[in-house]
């Protein structure tokens, strides 16, 4: 089959075709050439602070174990015996300097090197070859804590793959105590869909008024108007908000310019939630003119930043996407917290934590639900073989609508659909383009 010609029928400006979200052989071809040939997102360096921490996830389908070795080195095992292809980790997350596969007994270090089977006489190989290693994914590095893996050995560097968006994740850190956060627990959802629907949804404003209706009234639902999602109202396009597509499938709907720029206008918008008053009142009266920085901190950060093809850092949250079959999708939502080592907050970082918590738990549960729904009925509609085109032309061919910036990259009205056109581009010539894949052991 060539390969070019057949995608090439799949994506064009304007649409694309419904197959590319319901064809099980194109969802195994992605598992190559998009989670095998790009950085993919695995894990945050605060989910392992210590040497021989580890969490078990995914890259693409690959079961893997993400940890730092004895000697402190970031690696990304295959979760595979080497001899019968059991998961030698069970768990999601642990400590542990060997992992020993519960099926035939063999053990190896965390490093991935076999450490020994049992009843080695009964072998006539020598365990010292390397084939015997469990294999690992052969470069991992890390981005101001995010984790990210690939197995095409011709991939960039993780600074040149992420690009531009660089700097939106720099100031999305930058504005917390000492630049950083740490991960804590995640509200986990599953939706019966394509992996893409989701990432297509990323940067998406054109929705946010008719799918989270009930998440913007609960938001305004006390004295005040103006609380969470509400510039959204009215014509969003007039709005200062907009869109960014950065290049190699990378987006951002950056909405901060909504907000006024003064200390204590983010946690104005910030919509009730319970017990958060005390929380704000102890802030206040302990920092006194410096409690508005702190309770901006407590409140949700108007951007969505898209790393392709998995990564979505949007508000303080970190959502991953993770594909389970052409039609099954897991979306996990990580909940941050900021360390405040130096006592920048003068000890309110636990109550800055406990607010942000509380916000946190907003839109996974009265948001996201509404998005996961749109994807299965979207899922859904697909199955009408005959209607065959899934469009994404708003704005298209509209004189000035989308700008070319300086640095290349493109900037829109926030309820443009460029950004969806342009992944999909991406999305297209990664399809018809072959890694250069190679395990190490």
């Amino acid at each position: 089959m060539n390969t070019s010609i057949f995608f090439e029928n799949l994506v064009h400006e304007d649409r694309v075709h419904r197959t590319i979200y319901t064809d099980p052989m194109i969802f195994e071809l992605e598992m190559t050439h998009i989670f095998g040939q790009v950085w993919v997102y695995l894990a945050h360096e605060s989910q392992i602070p210590r040497n021989d921490d580890y969490l078990t996830t995914k890259l693409g389908l690959r079961p893997v174990i993400v940890l730092r070795d004895a000697h402190g080195k970031l690696r990304a095992l295959f979760n595979r015996c080497t001899h019968r292809g059991a998961r030698v980790c069970r768990d999601a997350r642990g400590s542990a300097s060997t992992f020993q596969c519960p099926y035939h007994g063999w053990t190896y270090f965390n490093t991935g090197k076999l450490r020994g089977v049992p009843w080695p006489e009964g072998y006539a190989c020598d365990f010292k070859d390397n084939k015997f290693n469990l294999a690992q994914v052969p470069r991992v590095e890390s981005y101001r804590g995010f984790v990210f893996g690939t197995l095409n050995t011709d991939a960039p560097s993780l600074e040149d793959y992420l690009g531009a968006a660089r700097q939106p994740i720099d100031q999305w850190l930058d504005r917390n105590p000492g630049g950083r956060v740490v991960v804590r627990e995640a509200n986990r959802l599953k939706f019966k869909g394509n992996w893409k629907l989701a990432y297509d949804n990323a940067a998406d404003g054109y929705h946010v008024v008719f799918s989270h209706r009930s998440l913007l009234d609960m938001e305004n639902r006390g004295k005040e108007d103006g609380k969470g999602m509400s510039f959204y109202m009215g014509k969003p396009d007039e709005a200062p908000m907009y869109v960014q597509y950065f290049g190699r499938g990378h987006h951002f709907k950056d909405k901060r310019p909504n907000v006024e720029q003064r200390p204590g206008a983010l946690w104005e918008m910030e919509g009730l939630q319970p017990g958060m008053e005390s929380y704000a009142r102890l802030i206040r009266e302990t920092l006194k003119g410096k409690a508005a920085r702190a309770l901006d901190l407590a409140a949700s950060e108007p951007v969505n930043i898209n790393i392709f093809p998995n990564l979505s850092i949007l508000g303080n949250h970190i959502q991953v996407f993770q594909p389970i079959a052409v039609d099954e999708t897991d979306s996990t939502w990580f909940a941050t917290a900021i360390v405040d080592d130096e006592n920048e907050l003068d000890g309110m970082a636990d109550a800055v934590n406990a607010i942000r918590m509380r916000t946190q738990e907003s839109f996974p549960n009265f948001g996201e639900v509404d998005d996961a729904a749109n994807f299965e009925e979207i899922q859904k509609g697909l199955a009408a073989c005959e209607d065959e085109w899934v469009y994404m032309h708003r704005g298209l061919g509209i004189e000035g609508r989308v700008q070319q910036l300086p640095d290349g990259t493109l900037k829109a009205p926030a309820t443009d659909e460029v950004f969806m056109r342009e992944h999909m581009k991406e999305w297209k010539r990664l399809m018809t383009t072959r890694p250069n894949i190679v395990l190490h052991r």
